[in-house]
């Protein structure tokens, strides 16, 4: 881990650094445009081929999907624990999802027009779910558990299978309990595409969700219009700002628990208390030592991981906001008062106690979050972004009356007569009728 304290040559360079934003690299966008070129033009063909070349297995065409035999024989394989973990989790979402879904609500203006706006889950949304070293049953959880709690009918899971064809039973486990009424054996920006435009065997869905590596990021990007996105959450990063009251055994372990997702995470730590460094440097060498990942968490503390002692919490807090992580852990005497001073967080864990751990996998807000400092302007994955919102106007004849005259100068101004005219003899036939 890189530290810096005031009065270092780069200690200035590095707050600056820590402001940023997540924009696309040049070949990734060329790479990312050919296939969903192919994917559009070739369809199934395209994808049997991309899941070859990058996943190393030909996926029968009539087998793209999983099947129920494959989903019952899952079900069969998974121990009576991770049912369990699995069904507690969801019913923290569905909780949280109870919660935070936008309701229907009507109004009336200054005018007596009535206005409110209604609320409809998506027919069809797609979930992504990455591959990798480890079946992220979590993810499954978090992105078509919340699609499940809004009451979305069709979900379509998309996640690239192993070498054998197949995908891991827990995963199959937890997308079916989680609402998917399909799976797809793809990954990648070929699946994105997939979702987005359809092919033969896969009808297109309305909006996707979920994370995934740069290639699916990009594919998310160039598809919106085509398609509606949730956010474009990158590599998995963490920052932690705490005082001298904290617990440096607790802070080294969250910061570890996000190294240990990939080599490109990024980890922060952030403090006021030169002790408290030096704890959390020391407990991040004992701990690092003993992870069975430890080649991953060593490149991270090698290449993105960084100290920073500040010298006022304050000062920590405008160096969150800069950076706009995806996690947050808070430990402070003056908790409270630097929670509602932090804006840019994609989800703080507050308190000696709360941990990212259980954000990610049981607590119930999704932990699709937004990565890269695009916090600034996005939120994570929440349950009315499966929601369609509408919006209603109704008019009585004395709401037309009273809107005439607004609306009649509106039209004036911007030189659209057929407007003023609706509008105008709504108002007249109003007044007729009432004498």
């Amino acid at each position: 881990m890189k530290i810096y304290r005031p009065g270092d040559p780069d200690f200035s360079r590095m707050k600056q650094a820590m402001n940023r934003r997540a924009l696309p690299e040049t070949a990734v966008r060329d790479s990312v445009a050919a296939i969903i070129v192919e994917v559009a033009q070739r369809g199934d063909t395209a994808l049997i081929d991309y899941t070859e070349r990058f996943d190393k297995v030909r996926l029968d065409p009539a087998h793209l999907h999983v099947s129920n035999d494959e989903l019952r024989e899952a079900e069969r394989q998974i121990p009576e624990s991770v049912r369990e973990a699995i069904e507690t989790s969801l019913n923290n979402v569905a909780y949280f999802a109870s919660r935070s879904c936008r309701q229907n609500w009507t109004g009336i203006n200054h005018q007596g027009v009535e206005v409110g706006e209604r609320f409809t889950p998506f027919d069809r949304v797609g979930i992504y779910v990455p591959g990798g070293k480890a079946p992220l049953v979590s993810t499954s959880i978090m992105t078509g558990g919340f699609a499940k709690a809004v009451g979305v009918p069709e979900i379509v899971a998309a996640t690239p299978c192993g070498p054998d064809g197949k995908v891991n039973p827990a995963l199959l486990y937890a997308l079916k309990a989680s609402g998917a009424s399909e799976i797809i054996k793809v990954g990648g920006a070929q699946a994105i595409a997939a979702l987005a435009l359809g092919t033969e065997s896969i009808k297109p869905v309305q909006k996707i969700v979920g994370p995934g590596n740069r290639f699916v990021v990009e594919a998310k990007r160039q598809l919106v219009g085509a398609v509606a996105i949730d956010l474009l959450p990158g590599p998995s990063e963490v920052m932690v700002l705490a005082d001298e009251t904290a617990n440096a055994e607790f802070l080294a372990a969250d910061l570890l628990a996000q190294a240990e997702h990939g080599p490109d995470s990024v980890i922060v730590f952030v403090t006021n208390s030169e002790q408290l460094l030096e704890n959390v440097e020391h407990e991040i060498s004992q701990q690092a030592a003993k992870l069975s990942r430890g080649a991953i968490v060593q490149a991270v503390l090698q290449n993105h991981a960084y100290g920073f002692l500040v010298e006022s919490m304050d000062e920590g807090c405008d160096l969150v906001n800069e950076f706009a992580p995806e996690h947050l852990v808070l430990v402070a005497r003056d908790e409270a008062r630097l929670v509602n001073a932090v804006r840019t967080a994609g989800a703080i864990y507050a308190g000696t106690y709360a941990t990212v751990a259980c954000g990610d996998f049981l607590a119930g807000p999704s932990h699709t979050l937004p990565t890269g400092g695009a916090g600034k302007s996005f939120s994570g994955l929440r349950a009315d972004q499966f929601q369609r919102r509408t919006s209603i106007v109704r008019m009585s004849p004395d709401s037309a009356i009273q809107s005439a005259p607004f609306v009649a100068e509106f039209a004036r101004i911007e030189g659209l007569d057929a407007h003023g005219y609706s509008m105008e003899i709504r108002a007249r036939r109003a007044r007729e009728r009432q004498g």
